[in-house]
């Protein structure tokens, strides 16, 4: 359950709407379910895409476009806007047609390897029908550097000199010098049970994030490579059916609940010829898991470790003989985040994120490890680093401190002095900068501005707006709901950021039923400064319901303190702020607080069978894909909020909807995927199950074949008809 992109928050993102007061109509200016959800009916309301540019490593501007699995490279003159095409060396569609790929996946293929070209990459690695090919842009051609058609190969990875390709075939790790596609094999035993340098389940979802189970990274000097191997001998196995089809397609993955055996983890480095150097473990009898691997800039190995209930991560570096030592040790009150890896700078000084003041800073460690200087302080948070300008001393990054919602780029000196915001319209900003930093590309957005791009100067000062193509036309044609943000105070003083989506024409003198959506997991915000064409809540407004959504404090992300206080109680503490939160709408005059539907997936469908269960202010619930009972999660995200089950009883029995289902107030519908992976269907059928036995009613959807969102479009469709039937039916 990865808090940085929960899918409820992708599928009902409220993070960007606005008030269209004064727009022309075209009709009714009204929207249709048919219009947001149809497989072939559905509009697309998005705003026009933004011109694709970047920088090389010649600290050009380059614009790039694709066009029929042709890659159209320009160089950009900053001053003037004047475009200069690049030599015509990226017809990838001509040259995958020359090395006969098969008609039906050239034009997919060429269009996905056309938008990786760069001016300065010649070399670049791809995948067809399970073989690893070379794309050699210096000869103009492709070639097979594998050729076992019958045997998957995955997550290959180019070596930095680009003579090697390194990837996995079952779970074990190979490498194919490119030149003369000579294999080799690095690793032996891997098994059902033994992953060498691929993550596990619990390892890529929770750790090194979703769909990404490569567990290998090249040295910079392309001779070697570290790995994470696994032993999964111990971890227990969950069998989903796959009951959609025939043969059943069962799907069998090892995966640790809470309390269960987790993966035995192992860091070694391998060299092009298979010789394996282990690490020793640096923490005999306790379990551990290994969280960052990687390399410095001159060679050596480096790698974060947390204990199982990740209470403190340790920054390791290594020697040549692979001895280790603690250069850095986090701890908290709580629970501890994975942290970035540090950013180096040439003296081998470096720049370390740290949340040991509760809010994510910056700070400047010598080349001895020692810490130098607290680069940022505040009640804000800093969200990436871009970069360090040496040559200014300062480091650039990015951080939330002006607005608590979006995202701004700043700057701060070496020495804690000249801290500068350099963006300058509020909302969330992404910004690239070139090599040397002396300009910056801003994407931004905010929830009353659709997409913008320009560039900067390095002191933020505007030289040329690319895109600014407005509100689309089938938008401004609608009747939209009037949107408030508001800060809500909690109980405790934290302000809460909310939103409403009000029906045109509302009359505060009239009484509106009320659709609530949330996620309410820990720092995963619902409610973000940027721009969103899903209308789901405008549709509703338009239907006369007033739209809420408001982010519990635990859920803000301002800063990891304030999810701190939930720590072994999951669900008891977000559940009054969310009470306070309909307090003040209760206070506002126009809410109907007997007809108020609560819709979430995920955490947000945990949360909302717990409040279901634990509360009667909701008339409705929409219980998407829940964990009912924390019991049922995987270990490495539970545990890091609750601890071990044998050692918090308490408040693993305090945060279940399963022991609390004879108290259901409400009607509910719970929608839940029969291949989720992720939260198992073990959730709903148990809790269905515990409903039946104390007499209450539900209302069940299955999406047969679907995973932890529901992909299919026609089964996508289906849901919404559903739920949108029980809110009118039971609202």
């Amino acid at each position: 359950m990865k808090r940085t992109i929960p899918l409820s928050a992708i599928a009902l993102s409220i993070a960007a709407s606005f008030a269209a007061n004064g727009a022309a109509y075209a009709g009714d200016g009204k929207l249709t379910l048919e219009m947001l959800y149809h497989p072939e009916q559905r509009v697309n309301f998005n705003a026009a895409p933004l011109t694709r540019l970047s920088w090389d490593n010649q600290n050009r501007l380059i614009e790039s476009k694709v066009n029929k699995g042709v890659a159209e490279l320009f160089v950009v003159n900053p001053s003037t806007w004047e475009k200069t095409a690049l030599p015509a060396d990226g017809n990838v569609l001509s040259i995958l047609k020359a090395a006969k790929i098969d008609e039906k996946e050239v034009n997919k293929l060429a269009d996905q390897l056309s938008a990786r070209i760069k001016p300065e990459t010649k070399s670049y690695i791809f995948t067809h029908k399970n073989d690893i090919w070379l794309l050699d842009l210096n000869a103009s051609k492709a070639r097979a550097l594998t050729n076992t058609p019958d045997v998957k190969e995955d997550e290959a990875l180019l070596s930095p000199d680009a003579k090697t390709v390194a990837y996995l075939k079952g779970n074990d790790m190979y490498a194919t010098d490119v030149a003369t596609a000579k294999e080799t094999r690095l690793t032996t035993g891997g098994s059902e049970t033994v992953f060498n340098g691929r993550l596990d389940w619990v390892y890529q979802e929770e750790v090194y994030g979703r769909g990404d189970f490569r567990a290998f990274r090249w040295a910079p000097d392309s001779k070697k490579l570290a790995f994470l191997s696994f032993d999964e001998t111990k971890v227990p196995v969950y069998t989903l059916s796959g009951d959609h089809a025939q043969p059943v397609k069962t799907d069998r993955t090892r995966y640790p609940k809470a309390g269960d055996f987790n993966p035995i983890a192992k860091l070694g480095v391998v060299d092009l010829k298979g010789k394996i150097s282990w690490t020793q473990d640096p923490y005999p009898g306790k379990e551990t898991l290994i969280v960052q691997v990687d390399w410095t800039p001159d060679g050596k190995l480096m790698a974060a470790w947390q204990d199982r209930v990740q209470t403190w991560l340790d920054l390791r570096i290594y020697d040549a003989k692979l001895n280790s030592k603690v250069v850095v040790k986090e701890t908290s009150p709580a629970w501890t985040e994975r942290l970035p890896l540090p950013h180096f700078l040439k003296d081998g000084s470096f720049i370390w994120q740290s949340d040991r003041t509760g809010h994510r800073h910056l700070y400047h460690y010598d080349k001895n490890f020692q810490l130098v200087k607290a680069l940022t302080q505040g009640d804000w948070d800093v969200r990436a680093v871009h970069g360090v300008d040496e040559a200014k001393s300062r480091v650039l990054f990015a951080a939330n401190e002006r607005n608590p919602i979006g995202n701004d780029a700043y700057s701060v000196n070496l020495d804690g002095s000249n801290f500068k915001r350099l963006t300058e319209e509020k909302g969330s900003h992404m910004v690239r900068w070139n090599k040397t930093f002396t300009h910056f590309v801003d994407s931004w957005s905010s929830m009353a501005q659709t997409p913008k791009q320009s560039l900067f100067t390095d002191a933020g000062v505007l030289v040329k707006l690319v895109d600014d193509a407005g509100v689309p036309a089938k938008i401004k044609d609608l009747q939209l709901a009037t949107v408030k943000h508001q800060q809500i105070k909690s109980r405790n003083g934290f302000m809460m950021e909310s939103l409403l989506f009000l029906p045109p024409n509302f009359d505060a003198s009239k009484k509106y039923p009320v659709y609530q959506h949330l996620y309410a997991g820990p720092m995963a915000p619902q409610v973000r400064d940027q721009w969103s064409a899903n209308l789901y809540y405008h549709f509703l407004a338009q239907q006369g319901y007033v739209v809420w959504v408001m982010d519990n404090q635990s859920a803000s992300n301002k800063g990891v303190s304030s999810a701190w206080p939930i720590h072994k109680k999951l669900g008891q503490l977000e559940l009054q702020d969310q009470l306070d939160g309909l307090e003040w709408l209760r206070q506002q005059g126009f809410a109907d607080m007997d007809r108020i539907a609560l819709n979430g997936w995920s955490y947000g469908g945990y949360f909302t069978s717990y409040a279901m269960t634990h509360s009667k202010a909701w008339k409705v619930g929409f219980v998407g894909a829940p964990v009912t009972d924390w019991r049922l999660y995987d270990s490495i995200y539970t545990e890091r909020y609750m601890g071990l089950p044998q050692e918090n009883t308490e408040g693993y029995d305090k945060g279940s909807a399963l022991k609390a289902a004879k108290d259901l107030s409400g009607k509910i519908m719970i929608m839940h995927g029969t291949m989720d992976d992720n939260v198992h269907p073990q959730n709903t059928v148990m809790l269905i199950d515990a409903l039946a036995k104390a007499n209450k009613d539900y209302s069940l959807q299955l999406y047969p074949g679907q995973g932890h969102g529901v992909a299919d479009p026609w089964q996508n469709w289906s849901m919404q008809k559903a739920k949108w039937k029980f809110l009118q039916d039971n609202l």
